[in-house]
């Protein structure tokens, strides 16, 4: 059985707000990133920190 705690949800709003919030960034662009690698939280993360550097 998947681990859904790992997972964002693109289809719960207060979940890709909360990620936005969280680290920083608008919720158009979690949608995004989701949208290049996927909904799990760590892809996420990782690529939320690349955005923000840069790279």
């Amino acid at each position: 059985m998947e681990d859904n705690q790992n997972r964002l949800s693109v289809d719960e709003y207060y979940e890709v707000e909360y990620f936005a919030r969280e680290n920083g960034i608008s919720p158009s662009q979690v949608s995004r990133l989701i949208k290049k690698n996927g909904n799990d939280r760590s892809a996420l993360t990782k690529a939320e920190r690349a955005l923000r550097e840069g790279k």
